[in-house]
């Protein structure tokens, strides 16, 4: 698998309905919490991508029995033996949502040593709020060349304030915080909706959390969790991020999509945003739709000002739709600077755009600006993280003639079975094996 490309024949409209996966950043952190007690766990539409699965795999390594059941993306966790405070370094190395086990099991067992993360490569990832925020709350914290000794007799709550909006520290500091002695408050709190669809998951086994969809979580610390009587049932929300890239695909190929399963307040600022770049969504009665009359003309700010597409905190544009919305600007007339604040090397990607024929000024690694629009052309390209391959894919779904994706292990690990869903659309793609 890891060595195969796509191969993708370009200028086809795709037309059809989809339905978006299940939020691969809901169901990481929801692997993670359901160590925090003994009942039998249901997870329902847990998207069958790559990580998903390797995560998975690492919870067996560690105590929980998992059953696939018979509806597609459903899964029974159950933990008969004690959760073991080891994680397995070869699997976590490769895997960034890996982390949000160390609060967890810190609260379970009161140890964890966490091998350092692998993931996108996209600049650093720093570790640091993390481990502030379990320091806080009572843990002690070793560092080793190869990952952190994390150890703590007893948790307390405490009034945390975080260094930056992290999604996944905000994640790791409510589990560990569920079983402090106390209160602990979450002040620069993350609230993206996985991080709410944590929350909400917890609450229903008994966790005492209040303010879910704010920067400020309070947590009332609990002896124990529990599920309801016959297992605590979950359903994950569906990705956001995927269904904006839909959208992107639906207008740069100048096709028509109808994507269900939609929240609409989850995409609100992905389509405030693609509206400024002439793209109209329109809500149905099952989901959105993206008409193929679409304006594709980006609209300046005031006295005829460059607009900017700059990713914020949620409610803000996430920083994992920038390479996306990058190269939607390609297809759109006029310039538009791209600043994506977060990663230090997320935008590199676009040499494979401008080799494809996109007129793009990389200003430095957070700012790009894009003049359209361009007549982009096949290419051979490789794509570094999850994101960017699915820019690249976009980017030769809109192109003239053939264009090859290689290092689709990335694109595999966020997207579940993204050739046979697009092939369903109209896309010609193939998975082919080097």
């Amino acid at each position: 698998m890891s060595s195969s490309y796509f191969k993708i024949i370009g200028k086809n409209p795709l037309h059809g309905t989809i339905v978006p996966q299940g939020n691969k950043n809901e169901a990481l952190p929801l692997l993670g919490a359901l160590l925090l007690w003994e009942g039998d766990v249901i997870l329902e539409n847990l998207p069958e991508i790559a990580d998903v699965q390797k995560l998975m795999d690492v919870l067996r390594h560690i105590g929980v029995e998992i059953t696939s059941l018979d509806t597609k993306g459903s899964y029974l966790f159950q933990k008969k033996n004690p959760v073991k405070s080891d994680l397995p370094y070869e699997l976590c190395s490769q895997l960034r949502g890996a982390v949000t086990l160390a609060g967890p099991i810190l609260a379970r067992t009161g140890r964890v040593f966490l091998p350092k993360p692998g993931g996108d490569k996209i600049g650093r990832r720093r570790m640091d709020t993390h481990l502030l925020a379990l320091e806080a709350l009572g843990a002690k914290i070793e560092v080793f060349p190869d990952g952190y000794m994390i150890t703590a007799d007893r948790l307390f709550g405490k009034d945390i304030l975080l260094d930056e909006a992290s999604v996944t520290a905000t994640e790791n500091a409510v589990m560990a915080a569920v079983f402090a002695e106390g209160t602990t408050t979450i002040r620069n709190a993350a609230s993206e909706p996985h991080v709410q669809g944590l929350c909400r998951f917890l609450v229903a086994a008994g966790a005492k959390i209040e303010g879910i969809g704010t920067n400020h979580l309070t947590i009332t610390g609990v002896t124990s969790l529990s599920s309801p009587e016959g297992g605590l049932k979950h359903r994950i929300g569906s990705d956001y991020l995927e269904v904006g890239s839909f959208i992107s695909l639906a207008a740069v190929t100048g096709g028509e999509i109808h994507i269900t399963d939609v929240n609409l307040e989850d995409i609100r600022m992905i389509r405030m945003v693609y509206s400024r770049l002439g793209i109209e969504v329109r809500p149905t009665e099952t989901g959105i739709l993206v008409p193929s009359d679409q304006k594709m003309e980006i609209i300046p700010d005031y006295h005829g000002a460059t607009p900017k597409i700059d990713d914020a905190p949620w409610p803000g544009f996430p920083a994992d739709m920038t390479s996306v919305a990058l190269v939607t600007a390609t297809q759109c007339k006029g310039t538009v600077l791209i600043h994506e604040k977060l990663f230090e090397s997320r935008l590199f990607f676009v040499d494979n755009i401008i080799a494809m024929g996109a007129q793009i000024i990389l200003c430095d690694p957070h700012r790009a600006i894009v003049i359209g629009a361009n007549r982009l052309y096949g290419q051979r390209v490789a794509s570094p993280d999850i994101r960017a391959g699915m820019a690249m894919i976009i980017a030769a779904l809109c192109a003239e003639g053939q264009s090859e994706i290689h290092n689709i292990v990335q694109i595999d690990r966020g997207f579940e079975s993204i050739d046979t869903r697009l092939r369903s659309l109209g896309a010609q793609i193939e998975r082919i094996p080097n």
